[in-house]
């Protein structure tokens, strides 16, 4: 005989559901951040991996949460229950850990970054993966420089505007820092905006799959909990709080006759 109520089990199944399409889009979104950022080189750029790691494994470890506490339902069984549960409090806690800190610093983001970045600056000297990623980035954006083409001291074809670009107005023309000072027309707009804006839409991204993992966490820990107590006390009436007002009550419970 069932011990949990059918109509608890309907909801704490789509709830599950629900949880393993966010597990899923936290792991779609690790994808589409790996394939936006493969461009020419840069694949060792510090902290990227970090960040493709951390949404891999929020996906992959929400998605089997769900699977277990979908399971722990249907088979009503306590021990994968409890497990959800203890889940569910470990994973709310460490989504709050996460994501308060990174509310709290989002608005100095730009800041840090620029300062970040800054350190890039003359791209000639930096590192070979740097140089890469921002070549990469100037061909693909259509940008010259992080901050101003003045970030190389010899400018690279990268930043060389197409005929139909100066015809545009999307070009200036610039003397090169070499001994022949040659005159190059580059690319006006500077790299640094369309990175910011990936940083942020990112950043963003991470902040509202924290929030929603652990407001989702909260509500699993609420159910489970509540279909823990019908296993164990499978005679006893979950206890439900009376939000009737006391004048309602009175004509409510009217005394037999």
């Amino acid at each position: 005989m069932a011990q949990i109520n059918i109509c608890l089990k309907r909801i704490f199944t789509v709830f599950n559901i629900f949880f393993i399409v966010v597990g899923g889009v936290a792991i779609a979104l690790a994808l589409w951040c790996q394939f936006f950022m493969n461009i020419r080189g840069g694949h060792n750029l510090e902290g990227r991996a970090t960040q493709l790691f951390f949404f891999y494994m929020v996906g992959c470890i929400t998605m089997m949460i769900a699977v277990l506490g979908a399971y722990g339902a249907h088979k009503e069984s306590k021990v994968a229950l409890i497990m959800f549960l203890v889940f569910m409090v470990i994973g709310s806690l460490l989504m709050l850990i996460i994501g308060i800190p990174a509310a709290i610093i989002y608005p100095q983001l730009k800041g840090i970054a620029k300062e970040t970045f800054s350190g890039f600056v003359p791209l000639d000297k930096s590192s070979e993966d740097v140089r890469n990623m921002a070549e990469g980035i100037q061909e693909k954006f259509h940008c010259c420089g992080l901050f101003s083409y003045n970030d190389w001291e010899n400018i690279p074809d990268s930043c060389v505007c197409s005929q139909e670009e100066e015809k545009e107005g999307k070009c200036q023309t610039v003397e090169n820092n070499t001994f022949m000072l040659q005159r190059k027309s580059v690319y006006t707009k500077t790299c640094f905006p369309t990175i910011m804006d990936y940083i942020q839409f990112i950043s963003k991204i991470g902040l509202a799959v924290s929030f929603t993992l652990a407001v989702l966490a909260l509500l699993g820990m609420i159910l489970s909990s509540i279909m823990i107590h019908q296993l164990y006390y499978p005679n006893r009436a979950t206890i439900m709080v009376s939000v009737m007002p006391p004048k309602y009550k009175e004509l409510h419970n009217y005394p037999a006759y």
